[in-house]
């Protein structure tokens, strides 16, 4: 059987530091609020380009508390409303409803799965606070019309980063940044902009079976706003800055020691994982054939590096360093991807097709040994728990729902792996 995920091998793949991480912890003897979390609190932030960094419990909760800080701020109050995906997981719109506030379903491009920058303006009423983007399925999402539309509005733009660690955009001067600048080394004309650091405030989870996860439930805020970061951090820790001392109604939202030393480990190999994974995408691309299986496609037009040769030149020199990072650690490039070249666009958290019959294709795989998911069988207007918007007319998201199958994508999958899937998919009738 080929697992979607190998959560085992990919754990062992770290190790022995994992133990090492896990030890160093527990002979320490201090489990939350600690030297851990602090240090990797610090350490995300420099990878991500943001100023601050609050460790939380979990993706949900670093989302429930971004909107949670505005509230507090005066900056929302309930009822406003937060423009969101349609085909977003049921989290994104948890968060918002828990805090009071209403999700204002947007239908998302067919073809990116992200959400549809040209029916923004349209949903927008006085009412309207933000718009929460999803950089879905591990792309990015992002535009200079989001951009324009949110500065004319005068809306924040909240990223769940939940799917894309890692994932980046390249700087070019057409693109306007929310927040500061921040360059990731690999050339003198080459910068990249991580998800996370693109609008006002994103949430990260860290579950494991997340790009970044870890071994167990984790998450985080990063933002530049240092009013946000303060009330976030309060809020999440009982709604005291001082103990005892409480400002806030809060909660106990806290990343612990244990996840925080394990997300230490992982972190420092987290672009050459995501290139392992993109080796494995652009394998699935470059070898399905089937004229009923639709295959993903990365909006990278608007990165706008193709014909720039110093851009191009700068893309290679990030991958010659990412080269030697993964040479010395496991030696492990492929006769097969060894001359691929990888840009962040897209991280690949997941591989997803779309097939008119999507569950006879599921059971096609499964007979062949073949493990899939669907991310996601139902979309959020359609659960019980939100029966009062099972009347939205939003026939593209039911349409994906219907038709998405995830294919297995990891950094410890093998080529031969790979090969059999396509096999399989290359002879479905």
């Amino acid at each position: 059987m080929i697992k979607f995920l190998d959560i085992q091998k990919i754990t062992a793949s770290y190790e022995p530091e994992l133990t090492k991480a896990v030890q160093r912890v527990i002979k320490r003897g201090w489990y939350l609020l600690g030297e851990e979390t602090y240090s990797f609190e610090k350490e995300y932030a420099s990878y991500i380009g943001s100023k601050h960094c609050i460790g939380v419990a979990n993706g949900l909760d670093a989302l429930r508390l971004i909107l949670r800080g505005y509230l507090e701020m005066g900056l929302m109050k309930g009822n406003d409303e937060i423009i969101v995906p349609a085909n977003t997981y049921i989290a994104t719109i948890l968060a918002i409803t828990e805090n009071r506030l209403i999700p204002v379903f947007v239908e998302p491009d067919i073809d990116t799965y992200n959400i549809d920058f040209s029916h923004l303006e349209k949903h927008i009423t006085e009412r309207t606070r933000a718009i929460m983007i999803v950089h879905l399925y591990g792309q990015v999402c992002w535009s200079d019309e989001l951009v324009r539309i949110a500065n004319k509005y005068n809306l924040k733009i909240i990223e769940d980063n939940a799917q894309a660690a890692g994932a980046a955009m390249l700087k070019n001067p057409e693109f306007r940044y929310l927040s500061s600048e921040s360059g990731i080394p690999g050339g003198s004309n080459f910068v990249l902009k991580r998800t996370g650091s693109l609008g006002h405030a994103a949430g990260h989870s860290f579950y494991p079976g997340k790009n970044l996860g870890a071994l167990g439930d984790g998450g985080a805020v990063t933002t530049d706003d240092d009013e946000l970061a303060e009330a976030i951090r309060s809020v999440a820790n009982y709604g005291s800055s001082k103990k005892y001392i409480n400002d806030y109604k809060g909660i106990n939202s806290r990343l612990d020691e244990i996840q925080a030393a394990v997300l230490r480990v992982k972190l420092p190999r987290l672009d050459v994982d995501n290139r392992k994974r993109s080796e494995i995408a652009q394998y699935y691309l470059d070898n399905i054939n089937n004229a009923k299986i639709i295959l993903p496609q990365s909006d990278y037009s608007r990165f706008k590096f193709a014909n720039d040769s110093k851009q191009k030149d700068s893309l290679k020199n990030f991958n010659k360093v990412l080269n030697v990072k993964q040479n010395m650690e496991d030696n492990s490039a492929n006769e097969h991807t060894s001359n691929h070249i990888f840009f962040p666009g897209h991280v690949w958290h997941l591989f997803v097709i779309r097939h008119p019959e999507r569950d006879r294709l599921r059971k096609i795989l499964e007979k062949n040994g073949i493990e899939t998911l669907i991310h996601y069988p139902i979309p959020p207007h359609k659960q019980k728990a939100y029966l009062e918007y099972s009347e939205s007319d939003l026939p593209v998201t039911v349409q994906i729902h219907r038709e998405v199958l995830s294919m297995p994508v990891s950094q410890v999958m093998s080529v031969k792996d790979a090969d059999k899937i396509i096999k399989v998919l290359n002879k479905v009738l």
